[in-house]
């Protein structure tokens, strides 16, 4: 994941990924760089709008999340009612067991 965040953080930047700038972030942050990993990062991002890519990315999430968002509240309320009510006698009867 460092990988793709370091272009993710030049991209923000707006400087070029390139293999030394995703290098040099991953330096900066304490990272050894694998040299395969960034060629190969820097290769499928040849060509990319990460503009466009997170945009798409982010609609595409949102409609996932809205369904499980909304039923949530209503497991709440569920549960809610399943708790059995205490009645005095017993609150009383944990009480003495408390006290002797």
């Amino acid at each position: 994941m460092e990988y793709i965040y370091s272009a993710l953080v030049l991209h923000a930047a707006g400087k070029q990924i390139t293999e030394d700038a995703v290098s040099g972030v991953l330096k900066a942050a304490g990272i050894e760089a694998d040299a395969a990993k960034v060629k190969a990062l820097t290769a499928s991002l040849e060509g990319v709008n990460i503009d466009e890519a997170i945009a798409s990315a982010m609609v595409a999430a949102a409609p996932a999340a809205a369904p499980a968002a909304a039923a949530a509240p209503e497991a709440k309320k569920e549960e809610k009612k399943e708790e059995p009510a205490v009645t005095e006698e017993e609150a009383a009867a944990g009480l003495s067991a408390l006290f002797g």
